[in-house]
């Protein structure tokens, strides 16, 4: 029945009886559940630690007595030795409570390994969401995070920054005591011919640029395109920063390689914004695992610490703990680069997504290119298309020829040739005006060979494996097994001689050497002698790279060639036209425009949708009317989607517990191709029943997007049964996968 009266104003329990009220639940005191020996703190006893262990169903914080002798020390975002497990383990310690939810006695924290608290409450908070959408967990989140302490380093900039302030009779701030309030980031006044030139040709790029000094939040994706020396991606990037940086804010920048972080510094450099010099606050550091441990972990605590106010690097960098951030972004979200390799696999693109909307800060989202991705942010309102006008586009980019077998039927039997007369006529051409570049989609001299008679590809006698040739001279060897294959001969006919049926850059340079004599060769590419080049001069020479390793000429090529157009168009990934146009525009765009005499021609018979986006320059159209038919067929973006890898069993044991959201579904199991076929096909002394117990499998799991979160979490419960069962098997789980076929 109702009462009236004080009691139901504050919500008290009633007594039932003559019982007693029960007492309020104020929990236990950690002083009275340590163990013996151990003097608890006086103030917030009870630690929270995120101990670093991969199993899924260890996906929480566990409770630990902070001693009274590391109460200073032990402060939230702290790295700590606990003991877990009989075993001392490594862990970052949460947060401290005046009470623990443990009933039982508290284990004491072991040591603190440094006062320096790496884990801010933002990158934290960033590392869960991150972990709650890939179905993975906390610990290997921030494994990725946060770089391995470097104790030297660590001492070193903390004895530096005391020596700095002393003479000025200033305090050196504790760590703790700069954790927990992040100093201001003084305003940057940056050049004003330099505050916006890379923006103008792009309708609402000045208004972006306004928005962001002003102190908002603004998102936008950027087609950026081919410019002269200001006005190219690097210097909208760091106009962008400047713009942030005059709003007090700073700024993080993510770029796929140590080449890209090179030229986003020097940009910055020109915009007015130095390198962090160590001893003074400002400027920009580079965060990027190429620079060694100490440089890397010396960056870290810079932007930790708020001495730093721009931070640029690779896919790490994008958990770095930049003080007031105001500006994320990324450039050429398209690039395999940007996906971690390691569980939970993010995708930077999507992380830093997660930590504009929870930090309120800008997002800038930019490439030549346009992925299917960026396409639905801006198709969904969750961002702004930023793109050129038609006649600007026309006025700053080359010419593009599409020499398909179709325009090249009058050459006759000559238009069959991987290299037509008119793509020779090119580069004799643009030759007298400036370097000519030749790109190549496959590295090596012949990837793949085959039987000169049969046609039959050429394979190893031991594990099948495709053949290939490293030189002229070489003999023929295994991509599998690495055997040579001396004294080769066909399977299927019995002939002993090879022709080639793919051909790398190294030949290409050798062929391009004997057509062009007197003319310099250069090759660019991981696998060539010479590595990866950075620049090249601008005087006549045949520049010729891999995808993704074309030199910078500042002055622009004279030409382009951009060869086996086929190669990358037509295959069956889902993004294999994005991905072809991406890799096109990135050598068209290093090109003159067509107005200085610039022409890129592309040979080949590729898939008609990217041909046409590289000749238009329209890669928004292609990523548009991709869109149109994800949704039709119900493929990502448009759905989340999760590959569940392994041996049958396992994976199956994991699907069978999953509880699907409405309108969810299963695709499989289907046997895996490639990597894992190779592995079964040198274990030859293993039965055909065992191997195939031992063949992996794949089932696909999709859901709306809507229903996205549902799904994760049901995987990562079903994970986490699996590792509290320490069931057989090997799995392997991605969500939103890069490749479904």
């Amino acid at each position: 029945m109702p009462v009236d009266g004080p009691a139901q104003e504050q919500g008290e329990q009633l007594t039932l009886l003559d019982l007693p009220a029960p007492a309020p639940a104020k929990g236990r005191r950690a002083r009275a559940l340590a163990r013996d020996g151990v003097h608890p703190a006086a103030e917030l006893p009870v630690a929270r630690v995120c101990v670093a262990l991969p199993p899924a169903h260890l996906d929480r914080s566990f409770e630990y007595v902070v001693p009274a002798a590391m109460s200073d020390a032990a402060q939230p975002g702290t790295r700590v030795k606990v003991r877990f497990g009989g075993q001392d383990v490594d862990g970052y310690l949460l947060e401290r409570t005046e009470h623990a939810e443990h009933d039982g006695t508290l284990a004491p924290l072991r040591r603190v390994v440094s006062p320096e608290q790496v884990l801010t409450p933002e990158v934290h908070a960033l590392a869960r969401a991150v972990a709650d959408r890939y179905a993975g967990t906390l610990a290997d989140v921030l494994r990725l995070a946060i770089p391995a302490r470097h104790a030297r380093v660590e001492g070193a900039t903390m004895a530096a920054a005391a020596a700095v302030d002393e003479p000025h009779g200033e305090t050196t701030p504790s760590p703790a005591t700069a954790a927990e309030t992040p100093p201001a980031v003084p305003p940057v006044e940056p050049a004003p011919a330099l505050l916006s030139s890379a923006w103008q040709p792009y309708r609402g790029g000045p208004a972006f640029l306004q928005h962001l000094s002003a102190g908002g939040a603004p998102r936008a994706v950027l087609s950026a395109l081919p410019g002269p020396a200001g006005e190219r991606w690097p210097d909208a990037i760091a106009q962008a920063a400047a713009a942030c940086l005059a709003g007090g804010r700073g700024v993080l920048v993510v770029v796929p390689d140590a080449r890209d972080v090179v030229r986003v510094c020097a940009a910055l450099d020109t915009a007015g914004i130095g390198p962090w010099s160590g001893t003074s606050s400002g400027g920009y550091v580079r965060l990027l695992a190429d620079d060694g441990p100490a440089p890397r972990y010396r960056a870290f605590l810079a932007a930790l610490r708020g001495q730093a106010h721009v931070v640029v690097g690779t896919r790490a960098a994008a958990f770095a703990p930049v003080s007031r951030l105001g500006l994320v972004a990324c450039w050429d979200d398209g690039d395999d680069l940007h996906v971690e390799p390691r569980t939970p696999h993010p995708h930077v693109r999507e992380v830093l997504a997660l930590r504009a909307a929870q930090q309120g800060a800008a997002y800038l989202l930019a490439a030549h290119g346009r992925t299917v991705e960026a396409q639905a942010m801006v198709e969904r309102g969750w961002a702004h298309d930023v793109a050129a006008d038609r006649a600007v586009v026309r006025a700053r980019t080359p010419q593009v020829r599409a020499l398909t077998s179709v325009e090249l039927a009058r050459e006759g039997a000559a238009g069959a040739a991987r290299l037509p007369g008119p793509a020779t006529r090119l580069i004799r051409e643009r030759l007298a005006h400036g370097p000519v570049l030749v790109q190549v989609p496959r590295a090596g001299y012949l990837p793949v060979v085959a039987c000169d008679r049969c046609r039959a590809v050429a394979r190893c006698g031991a594990c099948h494996g495709a053949l290939a040739l490293g030189s002229a001279q070489a003999v023929p060897q295994c991509q599998w097994c690495g055997r040579l294959a001396t004294g080769w001969q066909c399977a299927e006919c019995g002939a002993g001689s090879l022709r080639s049926v793919r051909v790398g850059s190294d030949r290409t340079a050798e062929e391009l050497g004997r057509a062009f004599p007197g003319v310099p060769v250069r090759s660019s590419g991981a696998r060539a002698a010479a590595g990866v080049i950075a620049t090249v001069p601008d005087a006549p020479a045949l520049v010729v790279a891999t995808t993704g390793a074309e030199p910078v000429c500042e002055a622009g090529y004279a030409g382009a060639v951009l060869l086996d157009a086929g190669v990358g168009s037509m295959s069956t990934s889902l993004s294999a036209g994005e991905d072809a146009v991406r890799r096109w525009l990135a050598a068209a765009a290093l090109v003159r425009p067509h107005g200085e005499g610039g022409v890129v021609a592309l040979v080949g018979d590729g898939a008609p949708g990217p041909t046409q986006a590289l000749v238009r320059w329209d890669p928004a159209g292609l990523a548009s009317r991709d869109l149109v038919e994800r949704q039709t067929l119900a493929l990502p973006p448009v759905v989340r989607v999760a590959a569940i890898t392994g041996t049958r069993d396992a994976v199956q044991a994991v699907v069978d517990r999953l509880e699907l959201p409405p309108g969810g579904g299963v695709l499989g199991p289907v046997p895996v191709t490639g990597s894992s076929q190779i592995g079964v096909a040198r274990r030859s002394t293993r039965a055909p029943a065992q191997e195939t117990l031992d063949a992996e499998v794949r089932v696909l799991v999709r859901a709306p997007l809507a229903e996205g979160h549902a799904l994760v979490r049901t995987l990562a419960a079903s994970l986490a049964v699996r590792s509290a069962r320490r069931e057989g098997g090997t799995v392997r789980v991605q969500v939103d996968p890069a490749e479904m076929l």
